[in-house]
């Protein structure tokens, strides 16, 4: 996982987790990285410092490592996003990398009419949407590449 701290066209500053850097390439590329704060997809990564481990040989200094609180805000939604999923998960279908798939099969009542979830690629959910199929992507979690 790698961690990016990111910014809006408007300014807003916020952060995204992505399995690599590729993969924040591909997804701000798509339009699917947008601003926590106005929902823009115009997203640039800032400039950050890097992360240097000090030298394995060194003595520790004993000092305990206390969480920073987290934004009031921040956490609020991080819970709304959770319980959105779980809801999702306990209604609706997983079915895996076939959602392109089952979705036009519902959308053009081919198949039975339910909630389904799984897997798409960017192509494939541009695609749907131009057909008039309704998607929405599921936000992805910090623990979800854990």
């Amino acid at each position: 996982m790698i961690h990016y701290d990111l910014i809006c066209d408007k300014g807003h500053a916020f952060d995204g987790w992505f399995s690599n850097s590729a993969a924040y390439d591909e997804q701000a590329g798509s339009g699917l990285v947008a601003c926590t704060h106005c929902g823009s997809t115009s997203v640039e990564k800032q400039l950050m410092a890097p992360g240097i481990p000090v030298k394995s040989n060194r003595k520790s200094e004993s000092k305990a490592m206390v969480a920073a609180p987290a934004d009031p805000k921040l956490a609020e939604l991080m819970t709304m996003i959770r319980e959105l999923r779980r809801h999702v998960e306990e209604n609706a279908e997983n079915v895996g990398d076939r959602f392109a798939e089952e979705a036009r099969k519902i959308h053009y009542a081919e198949s039975a009419q339910r909630g389904i979830y799984g897997q798409t690629t960017p192509d494939e959910a541009r695609e749907l949407i131009e057909e008039g199929i309704v998607v929405h992507p599921l936000p992805r979690l910090p623990e979800d590449g854990n």
